[in-house]
């Protein structure tokens, strides 16, 4: 605001001074135009001064006549050594009298004309006219070179231009610094603000601010309050959702469990039949009709409702806005691998799927729990949608990228894949590929950019070794040395 401002007032002032220049230098040309229209008329009283100085032809045919110039021309050449010369010359423009570089001129009627050339860099100003002499007709010169129409450049610059532009420079200077130093408080309170972290709210001291911005500085404190507040009940909402949220869905879910191994453990059971299964918190069995269809149904949506649950929390507690105040600390990228690798190893092994790890040693700045809940979500997707027999590898090191080298962390299956038209929309929220068998949100990629946003990454997709299946990687910024 305060360099918009800064700029205006600098078009204002210096607008007036520059229309002002052109206005002077318009005004000086039209006097030096009209000195010139002056001067034109004077060469050209000495012309027929110049016509009376031959006072005789030549003494045989083809001599120059004779000249004896006239006092006024005289003193007229005399007066401007260096910047005045005149020319006899026969009608067909050979030389007879004068300097050299004005031969060849002719001129067919008896008016005056008048022209200007320029000879070892003084431009003359010439007035040529046929007259009749004593020698019978010639034409005659006179150049002058201390026109002022030549010389009004000079003078413009000399004294119009260069005081007006270092009067602009003065101006624009002054004007620059005055605002600067006017609107300081404005423009520190502005750095305040800028400089503090999304988590400071904190109201901004009234007393310490000038005057004029004291009505902004307190509506930038109500404002302050209001966002405090909402983001407090919004922490208190999360908090309170994950509570009433994963308490009871893990209890349910932990007694569909005790009911579908029950079940599954009953060989032949007939549909229908009672089956007697534990209480939950010791209470008496109770003898439910249910069949393993509908167990393995109820414990499918539970164990959806209570992924989701989980997702929605990881994607709140990831939000980037919120975690670019939280320092990061060094994170041992291999470790997390071997972690990973265990925690979803029976899983991997129920579906029949290979899950391996091709990792090195390698240690990046970051956020040891998000990245934990990114590669969590990466190898949970990737066991999903890989088919039975499938391999799913987890990959970190480092890779050399851009003239240098940096750790990365990565996930590689050989199942389906994405298509590379898909690839910029699968993580957006709630989005699934069209076609896409089996279960899912939508949410394990979008929790996934979105902590690679926190660590000024990008998740990158791409098909996996021999054009299959999918291999997801986050590269980092190489350890400070």
């Amino acid at each position: 605001m305060a360099s918009r401002l800064r700029n205006r007032l600098l078009v204002m002032l210096l607008a007036p001074l520059f229309l002002l220049g052109l206005g002077n230098a318009w005004f000086d040309y039209r006097s030096a135009d009209s000195a010139a229209v002056q001067h034109d008329r004077q060469l050209l009283r000495y012309v027929p001064l110049l016509a009376d100085s031959v006072v005789a032809p030549g003494v045989q045919s083809g001599d120059p006549p004779v000249l004896l110039l006239a006092p006024p021309v005289e003193d007229f050449l005399k007066l401007r050594p260096g910047h005045a010369a005149y020319s006899v010359n026969d009608l067909d423009g050979r030389l007879l009298h004068g300097e050299p570089w004005l031969s060849g001129a002719t001129v067919a009627t008896g008016e005056p004309e008048f022209h200007s050339v320029e000879e070892q860099g003084v431009t003359y100003r010439i007035v040529s006219q046929r007259v009749r002499t004593r020698a019978g007709e010639l034409v005659v010169q006179l150049a002058d070179g201390s026109d002022p129409r030549q010389q009004w450049l000079s003078a413009l610059l000399a004294r119009v231009l260069l005081p007006n532009l270092v009067l602009m420079i003065a101006a624009a200077l002054t004007v620059s610094w005055a605002v600067r130093r006017a609107l300081r408080p404005l423009i520190e309170l502005t750095e305040a603000v800028e400089n503090r972290s999304p988590q400071d709210l904190s109201a901004i001291d009234v007393a310490a601010s000038p005057a004029e911005v004291r009505p902004l500085v307190q509506s930038l404190n109500r404002l302050f309050d209001l966002v405090n507040a909402q983001s407090a009940s919004q922490r208190r909402f999360i908090a309170d959702a994950a509570h009433q949220l994963r308490t009871p869905l893990a209890g349910l879910q932990a007694q569909v469990e005790a009911w579908a191994q029950v079940l599954h453990n009953k060989h032949r059971q007939p549909p229908g039949a009672s089956t007697s299964v534990p209480g939950a918190g010791g209470a008496q069995p109770v003898t439910l009709a249910l069949d393993a269809e509908q167990i393995d149904k109820l414990r499918r949506a539970t164990r959806r409702t209570s992924q989701l649950a989980n997702q929605l929390l990881a994607l709140s507690r990831a939000d980037a806005r919120s975690m670019e105040a939280q320092p990061m600390q060094r994170v041992d990228l291999l470790a997390l691998c071997e972690s990973l690798l265990e925690a979803h190893l029976d899983a991997a092994t129920a579906r029949g799927i290979d899950l391996g790890l091709a990792a090195q040693a390698a240690h990046t700045q970051g956020h040891e729990w998000l990245l934990r809940e990114l590669l969590a979500n990466l190898v949970d997707n990737a066991i999903r949608y890989t088919p039975p027999g499938g391999s799913v590898t987890l990959r970190c090191g480092l890779i050399p990228l851009a003239g240098s080298v940096k750790p990365y962390l990565a996930v590689e299956d050989d199942g389906p894949g994405i298509s590379a038209a898909e690839r910029s929309r699968v993580t957006e929220r709630f989005y699934r590929v069209p076609g896409t068998v089996g279960e899912g949100s939508g949410l394990g990629l979008a929790i996934a950019d979105e902590i690679a946003r926190v660590h000024h990454s990008t998740l990158e997709l791409h098909a996996g070794q021999g054009d299959r299946g999918l291999l997801v990687r986050l590269v980092f910024a190489p350890e400070p040395a």
